[in-house]
């Protein structure tokens, strides 16, 4: 797929978003509008209480997509449903005798006005014993203009201002619910096929694993990862590249790997950072994180950090870990 096509793929995702501003959109199974005056106690021993996930994050950075993508699923999704009412979609899930056992709800500065209930619902819903995920949806400053200005369209609350003024105060916004969000998904450079395999990545198992880990190579050049939970500095080693019959491979060719690995401290390193993953993962797992996001940087993402990747990945992936890995960078020079 080309540029211009990834870029159409992102100008309709946003033309579908903004729609929606002007009527919200209920993702129904057929049985019809929902009654909020429901007062259903999930606690209810005949009742299975539902998995919720809420999804939200910055305008223009796919939220829509991620929603499809768990309707495709099979998630009774519901978008740009106000906060307050969170509880009862959860109270009438937990009612439908295991007819709806999956509810995705779209959260948004659509429905700025009810945002401050938001809290509130999530601490209901935490006595309740009610089990939630949040996932953001991230993207960088420049994609997301980019984006608005390809469909010619305001941001929702730029009003006045510019679009980059509409960002800064939807970052405002969601900054707190951006830093309890258990799932950060970078959009930046995603068109929406790679998004939906992101989500797919996560939510597709019939086994929901305990924890669930990204290991990213990048390089230091071209920028930190922004949905990175922890950050490894590779560049401690010396670089591959300044081996002439080294230079033309990548992290994967074995004489590399062989190559930084035979280095004084690699093999140590990649041994007490797998036994510090073991204890923060374990912090993870008590505190009901499910996702975590390793990046592991080098000075331009090719030899070292990809040498490191995957041997850590595998180590990972041998503790039990489900670790999904990425080369962010490789192939970039």
């Amino acid at each position: 797929m080309t540029e211009h096509e990834h870029e159409h793929e992102r100008e309709h995702d946003i033309e579908q978003e903004r729609d929606a501003e002007h009527e919200s959109t209920d993702r129904t199974d057929g049985a019809g509008h929902v009654s909020t005056g429901t007062t259903i106690d999930p606690g209810d021993g005949n009742a299975a209480i539902p998995e919720l996930v809420i999804i939200s994050g910055m305008s223009g950075a796919g939220r829509s997509t991620a929603a499809k993508c768990l309707e495709d699923l099979g998630w009774f999704v519901v978008d740009n449903l106000p906060p307050a009412l969170i509880p009862t979609m959860v109270e009438l899930g937990a009612r439908s005798q295991g007819n709806v056992a999956r509810i995705a709800v779209v959260v948004d500065v659509r429905g700025r006005r009810f945002f401050d209930n938001l809290r509130d619902s999530l601490a209901d819903l935490e006595a309740k014993h009610v089990t939630r995920r949040i996932v953001f949806l991230e993207s960088s400053d420049d994609a997301l203009v980019r984006r608005f200005e390809s469909v010619r369209r305001p941001h929702p609350l730029q009003g006045d201002g510019r679009i980059v003024d509409g960002i800064a105060a939807e970052r405002d916004l969601l900054r707190e619910l951006r830093g309890d969000a258990d799932l950060v998904i970078d959009t930046s450079s995603l068109n929406v096929h790679e998004l939906r395999a992101k989500m797919d990545a996560q939510f597709a198992g019939d086994e929901e694993p305990e924890l669930r880990a990204t290991v990213m190579s990048f390089g230091f050049k071209y920028g930190l990862p922004v949905d990175a939970d922890l950050v490894v500095d590779c560049r401690f080693l010396p670089n591959p590249h300044w081996v002439p019959e080294l230079r033309p491979f990548t992290g994967l060719n074995e004489e590399v790997s062989a190559y930084v690995f035979d280095q004084p401290g690699a093999k140590e390193f990649l041994n007490q950072y797998t036994e510090l993953l073991q204890l923060i993962a374990a912090g993870y797992r008590r505190e009901g994180k499910r996702y975590v996001t390793i990046a592991v940087g080098c000075t331009g993402g090719k030899h070292r950090s990809v040498a490191m990747s995957e041997k850590l990945a595998a180590r990972l992936a041998t503790e039990g870990i489900e670790t999904v890995l990425v080369h962010r960078d490789m192939g970039r020079e």
